[in-house]
């Protein structure tokens, strides 16, 4: 259902049960997908891919061309999955080159005045609160929770079920299960809150503190700490997880305690 004071151009594809409230636009070669709500005064700009039953508020805009000086006007998108709600005044931009397209996952929730900017790819059921902002290809793994106004540098990457402290300056990689707070940003304790809401054993969350004990408080550099996971710690998925994030980290990873941790 369309407003008549709301613009669609003729090029867009909309399912028929879209909601579509007044002073909406929306550009050429936009895709909506069925039972998705989009709120007034929301701009989506050509190449936007919206899925199903998301809940765009008043005032987001999506698609936008990248504010990166080496995008020349190439065919680039934005993806945004099903079950997703974009609050008041988020932006997120279309990607360049580099990865061809900006990416948010199902079931997350972008609070307002969020900024997500070109060449991310965010998960599924990442809650990011209001005001953070995401410089150009930044990555952020499933369930991860940014508290308010969180500023994370460009290529920075973000492991799954992370929680992040408000108002967090991230510059480094933040390794999968943990709590990150401070200033600098720094190991705070494993997710333990978050992992028993999704499940995870006693069990696993006990093998995963013991990763972190031997990675952050065994006096060992990085490189060796990995080495005495392997081997002391029992195979299992959260373990490779977590290896193969801190190996694969070219920016570094956040520091542990008192002092920095490099791979």
């Amino acid at each position: 259902m369309k407003q008549p004071l709301a613009y669609v151009h003729p090029a867009a594809k909309i399912a028929q049960n879209v909601v579509i409230d007044p002073f909406v636009t929306i550009d050429k070669n936009v895709v909506i997908g069925a039972g998705t709500h989009i709120g007034s005064n929301v701009t989506i700009m050509e190449n936007t891919v919206i899925g199903s039953n998301c809940n765009i508020f008043p005032g987001a805009v999506l698609g936008a061309i990248p504010q990166d000086l080496k995008f020349q006007g190439e065919e680039t998108y934005v993806h945004i999955g099903n079950n997703t709600t974009i609050r008041e005044f988020v932006t997120v931009h279309r990607g360049t080159a580099s990865r061809g397209k900006t990416i948010i996952g199902d079931n997350c929730l972008i609070m307002a005045y969020c900024h997500i900017a070109h060449d991310c790819v965010l998960g599924n059921h990442i809650i990011m609160s209001n005001s953070t902002q995401l410089a150009g290809e930044v990555m952020i793994g499933d369930y991860a929770v940014f508290g308010g106004g969180t500023l994370i540098h460009q290529f920075s990457r973000i492991g799954k079920h992370v929680m992040i402290q408000g108002g967090s300056r991230i510059n480094k990689d933040i390794p999968p299960y943990i709590t990150a707070a401070r200033d600098p940003i720094s190991y705070a304790g494993i997710n333990s809150i978050g992992l028993r809401r999704r499940d995870f054993s006693n069990a696993q969350i006990c093998n995963i503190q013991d990763m972190y004990r031997l990675i952050f408080q065994s006096g060992v550099n990085i490189s060796d700490a990995l080495e005495r996971v392997e081997a002391e710690c029992p195979a299992s998925p959260e373990r490779d997880e977590v290896v193969l994030f801190i190996r694969n980290s070219h920016r570094g990873i956040l520091r542990g305690y008192g002092r920095q941790a490099n791979p």
